[in-house]
């Protein structure tokens, strides 16, 4: 085994929309940020893994377009997921444990001001029995919503609270979408209101990964990743309790979450009502800080959002507000897809 950390972390800042810039104009400047801080250049980084969607794009293969951000000439070592990135810092986390490389560029990207994402979506749904039906997001996250409502778990009034503590916590993040204030409005889908839901925008993230004595000479408070994994609920939402995230607890465990507490925790929760069933599924009492990015409902640019809290949670880390942190990423409708990761600074570690 071997000791991995996210050793430097950039984001864009994340818009409505971006119609002047190309997935490659939006990508660059956060490449060149996230090099900068660590002094790398793209030809001495061993493997390169992005994430993103070409039903964003709307063309295929979209991806190879936004390697002319990255230099893909020489040749480099090089993948995609059709994932949100976390996943792909996933894949480069494997690629560095098993000694192909030292160090590893992870990048993602969305641009979601093009076409209607609520629409989009729905391509994620099981094709037979619920595609046809064309339930947007929107609508699947208000049947989750309903259901922690009917089992007692949460209300309204509660999860307005949560709305205004993430939109608060935005206030200090200078990439932020949404900061402030949250309109009352009328329901989205009920029981959702506007508040309860992620902004849609533009936006852009990417990580820089080392293994052992490279990452402690490349950043001064590695982020080590003490533990990282993922695991997938079953695809027919019929068959599964909404108010509760058995993959989101089996990730946890087997990344370690439990063994010790966390004192920050980054939740991919685009929605309002989400964050009720990470906080159960984690086990993430009043103690532990929550989102203090201000979290998707913030800003939520779709396949790099769950980047984002990673790097979010490793920011802290490598600036010393944090010890040990739990990041979460989710893909899919209701919570579907879920990847946990513990982080540490070099203290805890000692």
């Amino acid at each position: 085994m071997r000791d991995v950390a996210i050793v430097a972390f950039a984001q864009s800042a994340h818009r409505r929309r971006t119609d002047e810039l190309s997935e490659v104009d939006l990508l660059m400047p956060v490449l060149h940020e996230v090099l900068g801080a660590t002094g790398l250049k793209a030809n001495e980084i061993g493997f390169t893994c992005s994430g993103s969607a070409d039903y964003l794009a709307g063309r295929a293969f979209s991806f190879t377009m936004a390697l002319d951000g990255v230099g893909a000439h020489p040749p480099i070592s090089e993948s995609h997921v059709e994932m949100d990135g976390a996943w792909a810092l996933y894949e480069a986390w494997v690629k560095i444990m098993t000694g192909e490389a030292d160090t590893a560029l992870v990048y993602s990207y969305g641009k979601s001001s093009p076409g209607r994402v609520r629409d989009v979506l729905t391509r994620q749904l099981d094709p037979y029995y619920l595609a046809p039906l064309w339930p947007d997001s929107v609508a699947l996250a208000a049947l989750q919503a309903q259901a922690l409502i009917d089992a007692g778990d949460t209300d309204e009034a509660a999860l307005a609270e949560i709305a205004a503590r993430n939109r608060t916590a935005a206030v200090d993040n200078p990439y932020a979408q949404l900061t402030g204030d949250v309109p009352s409005g009328d329901h989205l889908v009920h029981p959702l209101r506007t508040g309860d839901c992620p902004p849609i925008g533009d936006g852009a993230a990417a990580v820089i990964l080392a293994a052992g004595d490279t990452a402690r000479a490349l950043c001064e408070r590695p982020a080590w990743i003490r533990g990282i994994d993922h695991r997938i609920e079953a695809h027919g939402l019929g068959v599964r309790d909404l108010t509760d995230s058995p993959s989101a607890r089996l990730a946890a465990q087997h990344a370690g979450a439990f063994e010790r507490p966390v004192d920050t925790a980054e939740l991919h929760a685009p929605f309002t009502s989400q964050e009720v069933v990470l906080r159960k599924a984690l086990g993430l009492g009043d103690d532990v800080r929550v989102n203090p990015s201000g979290g998707a409902l913030a800003a939520n640019p779709i396949m790099a959002a769950g980047l984002i809290r990673l790097g979010e949670a490793a920011a802290r880390i490598h600036r010393g507000a944090s010890d040990r942190a739990l990041a979460h990423a989710t893909s899919g409708p209701c919570l579907q897809q879920n990847l946990v990761a513990v982080l540490e600074g070099e203290s805890a570690h000692a």
